[in-house]
C-alpha cells in the first residue's frame, strides 16, 4: 500500500478554500463524501449537497479566511485546528479531516466553538 502525502493533499485542499471554489474542494472529495458541522444538525452527504453547503458558507462568510495554530497528520488523516476569520467575525474550529486510499476527502467534521461564534455574531449583530 502506497503510503498518502497528506502534506500535499491537505495544501491542495487548504488552497481550493483560499479561493473560495466549492467546485474545486469538492473535486478533492471522494462522490459519496460526508460534511458534518457539529452545531446541532446533522452530516451532509454527497458531492452535490457537500458543495451546496461548502458554497451557504461563502455566502455567509464572504470574507472568508483562517487562521491556522495547526495541523496533525495521521495515516489516513489530519486535524487542523483553526479560527475562521470574516470581518469582524472570529472564532475557533477544529476540523477532522478523513481521506481515501486514492487521497480524497472522504469525510470532513468541523467542530465550532458556539460560545465564541454566539459571542461574535452578537458584536455584528445590528
Amino acid at each position: 500500500m502506497m503510503k498518502l502525502d497528506l502534506e500535499a493533499i491537505s495544501q491542495r485542499y487548504f488552497a481550493a478554500w483560499a479561493a473560495h471554489d466549492p467546485d474545486a474542494i469538492v473535486a478533492l472529495h471522494t462522490a459519496d463524501t460526508q460534511f458534518w458541522m457539529h452545531m446541532g444538525g446533522g452530516p451532509v452527504v454527497g458531492r452535490d449537497a457537500v458543495r451546496r453547503t461548502f458554497a451557504e458558507i461563502f455566502a455567509q462568510f464572504p470574507d472568508l479566511t483562517w487562521e491556522t495554530y495547526r495541523v496533525l497528520f495521521g495515516a489516513d488523516h489530519w486535524i487542523l485546528d483553526w479560527a475562521l476569520i470574516s470581518g469582524d467575525v472570529r472564532f475557533d474550529c477544529l476540523d477532522v479531516v478523513n481521506v481515501s486510499p486514492e487521497g480524497l476527502v472522504v469525510r470532513k467534521d468541523t467542530f465550532v466553538d458556539g460560545a465564541q461564534l454566539h459571542a461574535a455574531l452578537e458584536v455584528v449583530a445590528p
